[in-house]
């Protein structure tokens, strides 16, 4: 049998046999939001992400945003430059599952808070993936597998002491979306049924509404919600237990008062997810490829999910969530917030696509497609602790 031609022809018509990592910069931004955004036991002041790039020897540049972890964002960085990086560097980015092993270690201390060695790992995959789009000149969402290349885009609201319900509702039905995630847990069930019912009758019929707890309440609280709102076409019930013995919980919520549940935003692995699956707790799984290692963990997820029967979401992060859930079958709605609750994918994309009828368009340059903007980023950009 003669031997397989390895190199890989790329648009232009130049070949590219591998892509050496040579360089990785990472740039840290904090963006102020407007208010303070309150869940059921959390609240938000500041979006941050990290930019990550990396230049590799055949010219190719891989470029990524990624995470949202403000208290971290500085150990974060840290992690990447230091722990990372020298282990990256004269690799092959084409072997993105060596370079995934090879990044590992850092989620490896247990007196660290895992997290910030998983957000560091996902920054470096995300833009790994980027440069290996762009050398073979194709979009992620059609490399990972093409399924389609638009999106129902949702957004998530209901924040405590925010604008009034029926008017964010009614705003949002006006800015062409197809649904929102509805904040629910920080009060009784009763009290957030008639925050949720007035939702319901602003929204109309055709929106989609899905409630998150955002792991709020009891079992049976969670049942008395359920139940108090089953004539509003609840779509999903989003974390709805507290975390301590959260997957059997979801499972009770979910027989006991025959509502669809989604969870996996928490979970950390591929096999956290697996096992929500395996106890049949989720009807969706909306494990974040950003907290928990990157799209390369992801996928592994979303293979699973189809074997069980489960559908994958993506707990926000729309610039690579939107790529992934295109890519496959079974998956659901792009998580967008507003401008004013994610000021970073509104204003550092140059090129974000607009709603258009509740979807939106994934962009078809090759790698993420995404054109940053390096003055935004300038703006924001945070001084790096040693």
């Amino acid at each position: 049998m003669a031997e397989l031609d390895v190199d890989l022809e790329v648009r232009g018509g130049s070949r590219v046999a591998s892509l050496t990592i040579a360089e990785i910069e990472t740039v840290a931004i904090r963006v102020p939001l407007a208010q303070t955004y309150r869940g059921s036991a959390y609240k938000m002041t500041h979006r941050s992400t990290i930019v990550t790039r990396i230049r590799t020897e055949e010219g190719v540049v891989g470029e990524a945003y990624c995470g949202d972890e403000d208290g971290g964002l500085h150990e974060i960085d840290h992690i990447l430059r230091t722990e990372i990086a020298p282990r990256l560097l004269g690799e092959d980015a084409f072997r993105v599952e060596r370079c995934w092993e090879l990044a590992r270690p850092a989620t490896y201390d247990i007196l660290r808070d895992r997290r910030l060695g998983l957000v560091a790992t996902a920054c470096v995959d995300a833009a790994i993936w980027d440069a290996i789009g762009k050398a073979l000149g194709q979009p992620l969402h059609r490399l990972w597998g093409g399924y389609r290349d638009s999106l129902p885009v949702m957004t998530i609201g209901g924040y405590y002491g925010t604008m009034d319900i029926a008017e964010e509702v009614t705003e949002l039905r006006e800015r062409g979306l197809a649904g929102m995630k509805f904040k629910v847990g920080g009060l009784t069930p009763e009290e957030d049924a008639a925050r949720f019912r007035i939702a319901r009758a602003a929204a109309g019929p055709d929106f989609v509404l899905c409630a998150d707890a955002n792991q709020g309440w009891s079992p049976a609280q969670a049942v008395r919600f359920a139940r108090l709102v089953d004539d509003l076409d609840l779509y999903w019930f989003e974390e709805p237990c507290t975390w301590s013995n959260d997957r059997r919980a979801m499972r009770d919520v979910r027989f006991g008062a025959g509502v669809r549940v989604c969870a996996g935003q928490s979970e950390l692995s591929a096999g956290g997810c697996r096992d929500l699956m395996v106890e049949g707790a989720i009807d969706f799984c909306n494990f974040d490829s950003s907290w928990s290692g990157g799209a390369t963990e992801w996928r592994r997820v979303a293979a699973a999910a189809l074997s069980y029967d489960v559908a994958m979401a993506h707990h926000e992060e729309p610039q690579i969530a939107s790529h992934l859930l295109a890519s496959i079958p079974h998956g659901t709605f792009l998580e967008v917030f507003s401008a004013e609750r994610d000021p970073i994918w509104w204003n550092l994309v140059a090129n974000r696509p607009p709603i258009v009828d509740g979807r939106m368009t994934l962009p078809d340059g090759p790698g993420l497609g995404w054109e940053l903007d390096l003055d935004y980023i300038e703006a924001y950009r945070v001084s790096a602790r040693a």
